[in-house]
């Protein structure tokens, strides 16, 4: 199977995505309470996010902090997938015989990967700020997002076609940002701490909390205006969105 080109061809896709939905089992939680945060944000009710998840656990039960896991999964089979596998193509394609990517290479295929990726993405991103917003409403006023694809079909109803690439700029620029500090600095990270003799788990772990420090900052207020952007649905009178 390892000399499959199918096989080849698609390694990096599947790898991606699986190891996107195992990331996004594990932190769910954490990602909800941080929603959480942001929709909150300048609102009477702002909080930080222990007492955010504190109540959360309080009033809502376990099960709260996995709201939206299905568009979260579907999410990371199409985005995760798209954006590792597109990077290991990108980097491929790009990469000579016996020579190391220059940094500002790794960041072009990152960037390159992470936009086309986001909007592949963006109707299971837009489902998954939906369905977590929609939980903070009242019983009564709550849209009824079960799954995904509930959520999907409602989107299209309500909005149109249209209505799942709401927000795609900031999501696309975000995935971008995200993608950069990521990818860009996770494999220069690796051939940095190559040269000065690290090996082994330490230079994966080291390389990896380099990468990811810089994601959060680069990524993290595109973010923000991604989940103000997206909670959005046009008012029924005026067609102003809310």
């Amino acid at each position: 199977m390892a000399d499959n080109p199918v096989w080849k061809a698609m390694k990096p896709f599947t790898t991606g995505a699986l190891s996107g939905m195992f990331a996004t089992v594990c932190i769910q939680p954490i990602d909800m309470v941080k929603v959480r945060i942001q929709l909150l944000a300048g609102s009477a009710n702002a909080a930080g996010p222990v007492t955010i998840a504190t109540n959360m656990l309080k009033t809502e039960g376990l099960a709260a902090f996995y709201t939206g896991l299905t568009a979260g999964l579907t999410r990371q089979i199409v985005y995760t997938g798209a954006r590792l596998g597109l990077f290991d193509q990108f980097t491929g394609a790009m990469k000579k015989p016996g020579k190391s990517l220059s940094f500002g290479e790794n960041a072009v295929c990152a960037l390159s990967a992470g936009g086309l990726a986001a909007l592949i993405g963006n109707p299971a991103d837009l489902a998954l700020i939906r369905m977590q917003a929609d939980s903070m409403k009242p019983v009564a006023e709550r849209a009824g997002y079960s799954n995904v694809f509930t959520a999907m079909s409602l989107i299209v109803k309500h909005d149109g076609p249209a209505g799942l690439m709401a927000g795609w700029l900031p999501t696309s620029t975000r995935a971008m940002a995200l993608n950069f500090g990521m990818l860009a600095f996770n494999a220069s990270s690796k051939d940095l701490l190559k040269s000065q003799g690290v090996s082994g788990a330490p230079l994966t772990f080291g390389a990896s909390a380099i990468a990811g420090f810089f994601a959060s900052f680069f990524s993290l207020p595109f973010d923000f205006v991604k989940t103000q952007m997206q909670k959005q649905k046009p008012d029924p009178v005026t067609g102003e969105l809310q």
